[in-house]
């Protein structure tokens, strides 16, 4: 950073200790370069102008030129206002004055040429402006910001202290002008020209004072395809890093176990996605680097299956494999399921969780460590210290976002000298834009196709009116021996939310079904009540189960194939499909039935209607990105990556992003290390922004 950026906000004119200490605290602008780097959210166009005659309240501002033909003192002494009668040549709109009344009335005259700015009004029936920027004929005043004034998101914190966004606008230009001529170049002069690029000191003078739309757009580009840049040249040395620093284990083999399960025990089919993904992996585990993939696969669409032969390649080469899920209920569906797809053969595959006796613990971790147990599947407990393998080779890890990076290292970390193979699985589609920064050091497969014989999922929009017929269609598909999943928002009432809640629906669908069994669980309950619950309907024990969202990853049970999700509307669209994918996991039709009250939002309704209209994964969840912007995505918060987007936006700049992308690949293709004199500038950006001693890259 250069010197003058790195002077104290407190020194630029204008700022002083008190400003200084409400732009740390509000916006954490501490020095010159925090402030040249807060950009505008928008701009208002200071070149346009109306006529009074066609302005309208919902104008989000108006700039209009005419004379002030009167000036009025209306009200008591202590509540006071200004009023002036403002005309141009189609009609005539009051300005208000609430404060200042004195000073302004002294300071106004009539018949002289303003201009005037400001939000527009309504008031029995006469259009009005409270408190507008003026500007008398002939000077030149008004325009803070070239012909586009920049508009800077502030704080109601910092409006009481009378440091609003035009106050921050003056700021920005008096340090625009105090650094001219003063910043340096941050991207090596080849890759401006390559790129067409404006330079680093252009770009940041026009996104604060831009002229015309044409500068401002070549300002906006510069930052963008630097900052993404700069992000993908982060993650990429990354993962180069890894590549060539953690040496991974040969699985030269694919023998008897993967060919013999392949042959013999296979349930289905492969889908032609599931096959792809098998080789990318094969690939990886076969060559001497260490394995670092994560695995994207829509709920039902056969991760498992995939996760299981990766398993069987660790065997096959001597190794032992292990498999961490984030619930204790989730951890038992992986060990009944692999352990059903292995019956007949002779592998050694056991279960670790919070609830296994001390005693079967004892001899598990003999086993282990002396290299009887082939597969080792659990929870947390996986990565207590007592716990020690033989020869760890691989390592799976189910719905990753729900566990911390040190939980994950700790598991990673259990090989003192080569760390095994990790595979990470998530059932939440990740939009492109996001894979390619949150997850962009690893290496990206994709499960696209679901396996055969499973029917696509109904989804169905109901309202509150037509409740009968959602109740009927329920007991007609119970009395046919299907389970029913009923998932409500919230766990007890709310004084501020009308929504269904858990206790009431769960009277109310007793009293609605009184001839069937029904189960309840919520986040609320013991574990140990949850998971027999859970097992109950699993059981088949119950027919309806009554939720929050907590089985929103939870136990695959076939014969559930109704899901009906109360106030559908208060859910986001990531957590209603992942609710959806509770169903359709046998061979009979599923339906979703999202109940919904008449009144909701346009947002709400969006959700709703991407859900009746799709169940492509990957297209809700660019649809939820749009909606909610790219850091609420579940699962895919930027934590621990180091970096913060300012300009860029992931939704709207995804081919910025890939230029980014490709652009950082191909320099580092040609100079790995950034070793050539051409790219001391990057090489230097690198080593100053580390992200942690530890490289959190390898462990996902």
């Amino acid at each position: 950073m250069q010197d003058i950026l790195g002077q104290d906000i407190k020194f630029l004119p204008g700022v002083g200790p008190k400003r200084a200490e409400i732009l740390q605290k509000e916006l954490g602008i501490k020095t010159f370069y925090d402030l040249i780097y807060y950009y505008p959210y928008k701009y208002i166009d200071r070149t346009k102008f109306y006529k009074i005659k066609d302005i309208h309240a919902q104008m989000p501002y108006i700039q209009v030129k005419g004379k002030i033909i009167s000036i009025e003192t209306v009200g008591a002494a202590n509540k006071e206002r200004l009023v002036a009668l403002f005309q141009d040549e189609t009609g005539t709109m009051e300005l208000l004055w609430f404060k200042g009344v004195k000073y302004q009335k002294e300071a106004l005259k009539t018949n002289v040429t303003y201009t005037i700015f400001g939000k527009p009004a309504e008031f029995n029936g006469k259009m009005n402006v409270v408190h507008p920027e003026m500007e008398q004929e002939g000077t030149q005043t008004l325009k803070p910001s070239g012909l586009f004034q920049g508009y800077y998101i502030t704080t109601e914190e910092m409006k009481k202290k009378f440091v609003n966004s035009k106050v921050v606008n003056k700021l920005a230009l008096a340090l625009v002008e105090k650094v001219r001529g003063k910043i340096k170049e941050s991207i090596p002069a080849y890759l401006v020209e390559k790129m067409k690029l404006i330079t680093l000191e252009e770009a940041l003078v026009n996104i604060h004072k831009p002229e015309d739309t044409l500068t401002l757009r070549k300002a906006r580009f510069r930052l963008k395809f630097e900052e993404l840049f700069f992000i993908q040249l982060k993650i990429l040395s990354l993962k180069h890093q890894r590549e060539n620093k953690f040496k991974g284990y040969k699985f030269s083999e694919i023998g008897y176990n993967f060919n013999t399960f392949y042959k013999d025990y296979l349930p289905f089919e492969l889908t032609n996605a599931q096959k792809k993904v098998i080789k990318e992996i094969r690939k990886d585990v076969g060559g001497t680097h260490q394995m670092n993939r994560l695995l994207q696969g829509d709920v039902g669409s056969g991760k498992t299956l995939v996760a299981l032969m990766t398993m069987l390649m660790a065997i096959d080469n001597g190794f032992q494999a292990s498999l961490m899920a984030p619930t204790e209920i989730l951890a038992q569906q992986h060990f009944t399921s692999i352990s059903n797809l292995l019956s007949g053969m002779s592998l050694n595959v056991k279960l670790l969780t919070g609830s296994t006796k001390t005693s079967e613990r004892k001899i598990l971790h003999e086993k282990l460590q002396n290299g009887e147990i082939h597969i080792l599947i659990g929870t947390h407990a996986l990565i207590e210290d007592t716990v020690n393998f033989h020869k760890l080779g691989l390592v799976i890890i189910d719905e990753q976002h729900r566990f911390g990076v040190a939980q994950r290292a700790k598991l990673w970390k259990k090989n003192q000298l080569i760390p095994p193979h990790v595979l990470v699985m998530t059932a939440t589609p990740i939009p492109r834009t996001l894979s390619m920064t949150v997850y962009g050091d690893l290496d990206v497969s994709v499960i696209d196709e679901l396996p055969p014989g499973r029917k696509p999922i109904q989804t169905l929009h109901f309202f509150e009116n037509n409740r009968k017929k959602v109740v009927g269609f329920i007991q007609r598909k119970v009395d046919e021996g299907r389970q029913v999943y009923i998932v409500y928002p919230l766990i007890s009432e709310s004084e501020k939310m009308d929504f269904k809640n858990l206790e009431e629906g769960y009277r109310q669908v007793c009293e609605t079904f009184p001839g069937y069994s029904i189960s309840m669980i919520h986040g609320r309950m013991k574990a140990a009540n949850k998971d027999r619950e859970m097992q109950r309907f699993k059981n088949g024990e119950t027919q309806i189960m009554v939720a929050t969202t907590v089985i929103e990853v939870g136990v695959d049970i076939p014969n559930a194939s109704i899901m009906v999700i109360e106030s559908a509307e208060r859910f986001g669209l990531s957590q209603l499909h992942q609710l959806r994918g509770r169903v359709g996991r046998g061979a009979e039709q599923s339906h979703c039935i999202l109940m919904t009250s008449y009144k909701i939002g346009n947002e709400s309704r969006k959700r709703i209607e991407t859900m009746v209209r799709t169940n492509d994964g990957f297209e809700i969840a660019e649809v939820d990105m749009k909606l909610r912007g790219p850091g609420d995505i579940e699962g895919t918060q930027q934590s621990g990556l180091g970096f913060d987007l300012k300009i860029a936006n992931l939704v709207k700049d995804g081919e910025i992003l890939q230029l980014a992308r490709d652009t950082a690949m191909a320099i580092l293709k040609e100079d790995p290390y950034l070793e050539d004199e051409k790219n001391k500038l990057l090489l230097k950006h690198i080593l100053s922004n580390k992200r942690t001693e530890f490289n959190w890259g390898a462990i996902s």
